[in-house]
């Protein structure tokens, strides 16, 4: 059971992965490649978004990552992002490589801290409701649900306490 406990946590940021490698997809449709061409770069993006999207749930539902924390997602988000783009690009060449490896994926590294900006946004707001509706059959929502309770309770205190120093 606990196996599928952690699958049931990696099923928002799975979503979000796919979501974002198919919106790739669409914006290579949008630059003029053909419809099959714009299937088989979502795919390509879409799979390992969301299989790194997964990860980061289930690493949050075992403690190795906090709700409402971004530096350590941030660099969680500059290993994985390149290697999805590589991954992708290795699949559906674009001439992204044609410089080489190193600079490709230093440039991935910059702008995935603006995915993982995104990602985050997007996941703190679905995770919990997800958690929600899974918190009594799964003890690791349960107790991932309660993490986000508190974090949302120290959160209210520091405003509160803001609002009265005025």
């Amino acid at each position: 059971m606990t196996g599928r406990h952690s699958l049931e946590l990696a099923l928002p940021g799975a979503s979000i992965g796919a979501v974002a490698g198919a919106m790739a997809g669409g914006l290579t449709l949008l630059a003029g490649q053909s419809a099959g061409m714009a299937g088989l770069a979502a795919l390509a993006l879409a799979t390992p978004l969301a299989l790194f999207g997964g990860l980061y749930g289930m690493l949050l539902g075992h403690g190795v990552f906090r709700p409402g924390t971004f530096g350590p997602i941030g660099l969680y988000w500059m290993a994985a992002f390149p290697v999805s783009r590589l991954a992708q690009e290795i699949l559906v060449p674009t001439g992204g490589l044609a410089e080489g490896a190193g600079p490709f994926l230093a440039y991935q590294a910059m702008i995935s801290l603006g995915f993982a900006i995104g990602f985050l946004w997007m996941h703190e707001r679905i995770m919990p409701q997800w958690l929600v509706r899974r918190a009594g059959d799964n003890p690791l929502a349960g107790e991932l649900l309660q993490k986000y309770l508190r974090f949302a309770r120290i959160v209210r205190a520091r405003k509160s306490a803001r609002k009265g120093g005025r």
